[in-house]
């Protein structure tokens, strides 16, 4: 089960102003062990991505991932989890957004592996407003790499590698919601072998928006982006 918080001022507060809101602990021990086993499941279907993302300043897409049409045809726990009344109660608490699910299954649900040295999710905006991130591996320590970098409130992307961004470390079990349609972000790299970084991003949106503004999602989740360079496949590794 998920351990949500109840919603409050001061959360929804932070969440306005930072465009990004910590959620430690809102995996249980049990969904987690869940999440991670069905995670091993699915490696079979895993895709690796090694390219540049052209509409995103060609920023470095280097992991692993499973996009949300194979979650969709070969999980039933990550769509139930994903729909889950509860869940999007809460998140229409918090963010003051009338919530609802993605219609697009590329993106609602995907799965990212980082588990290589200098394995990254570059730079980005999101196309729908809102991203669940929940950790089911995270490399022990900040010093490790594999933070969320991220600047809010921006339009470019700028901002991100220098002094002004900011970064997050979080631990299996936690999570984190994103503005992500307004806040610029991305995954810091990997530093050292043996690392893994997994998490399961759900994306959320409001009535009026439920067609993509970019094919950054269908060239990473989807496509074989030749124009991009061309992706290994390849299962993750299991722990």
């Amino acid at each position: 089960m998920l351990i949500l918080p109840a919603p409050d001022d001061a959360l929804a507060s932070r969440f306005t102003d930072d465009g990004y809101l910590p959620l430690p602990g809102l995996l249980s021990a049990a969904l987690l062990a869940r999440l991670r086993a069905e995670l091993q499941r699915l490696a079979t279907l895993a895709v690796r991505r090694d390219f540049t993302m052209a509409c995103m300043n060609d920023s470095p897409r280097h992991l692993t991932v499973v996009g949300g049409q194979s979650i969709a045809q070969h999980s039933s726990l990550i769509p139930a989890l994903y729909r889950e009344p509860g869940l999007l109660t809460f998140l229409g608490r918090l963010t003051g957004l009338d919530i609802t699910t993605v219609h697009e299954p590329v993106e609602r649900h995907v799965l990212n592996v980082l588990h290589q040295p200098g394995d990254t999710h570059g730079a980005h905006i999101d196309d729908y407003p809102l991203a669940l991130v929940l950790f089911l591996h995270a490399p022990a320590h900040h010093r490790d790499g594999g933070l969320l970098e991220y600047t809010p409130h921006a339009s470019t992307l700028d901002a991100l590698g220098t002094r002004s961004a900011r970064r997050a470390h979080h631990r299996s079990g936690d999570a984190y919601l994103l503005r992500s349609d307004t806040t610029a972000h991305r995954v810091t790299p990997l530093r050292h072998p043996g690392l893994r970084r997994a998490v399961l991003n759900m994306a959320y949106t409001t009535p009026g928006r439920q067609h993509a503004v970019t094919d950054s999602a269908t060239l990473l989740y989807d496509g074989s982006p030749e124009q991009e360079g061309t992706p290994r496949t390849g299962a993750a590794p299991h722990h």
